[in-house]
């Protein structure tokens, strides 16, 4: 079945995470990526998990499928003029160096455009190609720290936390990705490149909500509240016979329902719990601790068709192996197998976008340091080791 983005070749230049992700979401959907690293690998080949028999890393393999992986000494002559044989015919380039570090190869999107101006250049890196700070290195602890959702993650009591995982990277490489289709889509009305500027901070500062709305309307700083949503209430986490269960209550209608359901329909006419502004600011302490003490004597699974009953918002807290096995996340095909030739078979994420007529799949795993060198720069075994002698691959 043909793929949505077939025919498109892209360069990637990319290592870490946000413009992996960026460039695995285009191969899964098609698109002819070839993978440079350095000489010495992408600094994620040593990222755990390692597989023990065969030293690959977990991390890699997953961000890094369907692509074909070249290596490439950029600060040289000869592994400058290879890859800009290659980009000259090539529909999009992602890199995500810091600030700086591609003017300085002289592989800028400026540099390459002279040689296919119609080139979509997109860059992902931790602050973003002009302001004071495009200059720094940047991994997605730092970006949650000075975007603003450290300090409004975990409980008031305790020190921020980190959003588990590595958000930053993610969505910088699904905006990445949107830039991306976004040009490509004006590319075929004009036949114009143009240059894609991702920032990790300003994708965490994106996605800080109705955090930047209390401030700039409510008129207040934003502080931790735990599970508990400003916005919405009842909107937490509550723990039952046999671990917690997540319940979300949007609008006075639901609270009429969850009422209900849980046995305590005087609280529909308690004067704090008319609307859900009211409900917002007196959740603590009385509501909250009338919905912990009722939670507390079921099980998740009782709660969870309890709920799905009355049209209720609610899930169970999964652990990770809980997730995976979910009959739901199975029948969504969100865990795929797929056979590496060094670290045998391999079970991780599957494609999130169902397109019904050209679906993206898994089908090759991540390649091994170099592995596609010969094929892609059209070497002889000859020429492949006289490279490797000098250092260019």
């Amino acid at each position: 079945m043909k793929k949505a983005l077939e025919g498109l070749k892209v360069v990637d230049l990319t290592s870490a995470l946000n413009g992996p992700f960026c460039t695995m979401i285009l191969a899964d959907y098609g698109a002819n990526v070839i993978k440079i690293e350095p000489v010495n690998g992408d600094q994620c080949r040593e990222w755990g998990p390692i597989d023990k028999n065969s030293g690959e890393s977990g991390f890699f393999c997953y961000v890094n499928r369907n692509k074909k992986g070249t290596t490439l000494n950029l600060k040289s002559g000869k592994g400058k003029a290879m890859f800009y044989e290659l980009v000259k015919d090539a529909d999009i380039l992602v890199e995500n160096y810091k600030g700086g570090v591609t003017k300085r190869l002289g592989i800028d999107y400026e540099s390459v455009k002279r040689v296919n101006p119609s080139i979509i250049y997109a860059s992902g890196s931790g602050f973003g190609q002009y302001g004071p700070m495009s200059h720094r290195a940047c991994y997605d602890i730092v970006a949650q720290a000075m975007g603003g959702m450290i300090n409004i993650t975990g409980f008031k009591e305790t020190n921020p936390v980190k959003v588990g995982p590595s958000i930053a990277d993610h969505v910088a490489g699904i905006y990445l990705t949107v830039g991306l289709l976004m040009a490509l889509y004006n590319r075929e009305k004009t036949g114009q490149g143009q240059l894609i500027d991702v920032s990790m901070i300003d994708t965490i500062f994106s996605l800080l909500e109705n955090a930047l709305v209390n401030y700039t309307v409510g008129g207040f700083i934003p502080e931790r509240n735990g599970n508990i949503d400003p916005s919405i209430a009842p909107f937490d986490v509550y723990e039952c016979k046999d671990g917690f269960a997540a319940i979300g209550v949007g609008n006075d209608r639901l609270f009429e329902k969850f009422c209900n359901a849980i046995g305590h329909t005087e609280l529909l006419k308690d004067s704090r719990y008319k609307t859900n502004d009211l409900r917002c600011k007196n959740y603590i302490p009385d509501l909250q601790n009338i919905i912990r003490e009722w939670s507390k004597d079921y099980t998740k699974k009782e709660l969870e068709d309890m709920m799905e009953s009355a049209g209720i918002p609610c899930g169970p807290v999964l652990n990770i192996k809980e997730a995976i096995e979910h009959p739901h996340i199975q029948a969504r095909e969100m865990m795929v197998n797929c056979e590496h030739p060094t670290a045998g078979n391999q079970y991780f994420q599957g494609c999130v976008m169902k397109l019904s007529e050209t679906p993206g799949t898994i089908d090759t795993p991540a390649p091994l340091l170099g592995q596609h060198n010969a094929e892609v720069f059209g070497l002889s075994e000859e020429e492949l080791k006289q490279l490797k002698q000098e250092g260019v691959i």
